[in-house]
């Protein structure tokens, strides 16, 4: 098979040479208004091709590529005192898999244990290329289904304008949970 960036031949999707040259994350931070620390292993325009494998089954593989360079290497280095769990934003399967349930399964660990199938949201519409207008006046209206009084961290694989990550946040708090920040692929302010 051929290197879907570099097209030179590749036992994998993606090279070792451009993995290391293309995919090397550099953590930045948002803070959303609601005070929701958000971490984004990438910027949207430097994966934005990639990304949009995951209407594709194709998306299975490179996300999983995209995972072990971010969410396997951060988990392998977070310390936490006593245990967190990590949840994604709705891990419904689509298109034969879950992107979301991928990013978070490579976040278990010592210190993270991955929760699936536990925050689901019951509007499917979807968010892609929609304003701030339009996500505010069609919620995700998510469905929280887990113990309460835990510490989480949340999932998910692009940050827009932060209104997914904020409803998952304010639906968990409500059940006397602890939000401590989110984990995202890639940030798109930059688009």
């Amino acid at each position: 098979m051929h290197c879907l960036l570099c097209g030179n031949l590749s036992f994998w999707h993606i090279c070792k040479r451009c993995r290391s040259e293309f995919l090397t994350p550099s953590l930045t931070k948002r803070v959303l208004d609601d005070g929701l620390e958000v971490y984004s292993f990438y910027r949207y325009s430097q994966i934005k091709t990639l990304l949009h494998t995951k209407h594709k089954f194709i998306g299975y593989f490179i996300y999983k590529i995209l995972v072990k360079e971010s969410f396997l290497k951060f988990a392998d280095n977070f310390n936490f005192e006593g245990q967190i769990y990590s949840i994604a934003c709705d891990d419904s399967v689509k298109s034969g898999y879950s992107h979301s349930a991928i990013l978070n399964r490579y976040l278990k660990s010592a210190h993270i244990t991955p929760l699936f199938s536990k925050l689901r949201a019951k509007n499917s519409i979807s968010y892609s290329g929609k304003s701030l207008k339009f996500r505010e006046e069609n919620p995700r209206d998510f469905s929280y289904s887990y113990r309460s009084d835990i510490d989480i961290i949340l999932v998910d694989d692009i940050i827009t304008t932060g209104t997914t990550l904020k409803e998952a946040k304010k639906v968990i708090e409500n059940s006397d949970s602890r939000v401590h920040f989110a984990l995202t692929l890639a940030d798109a302010r930059d688009i």
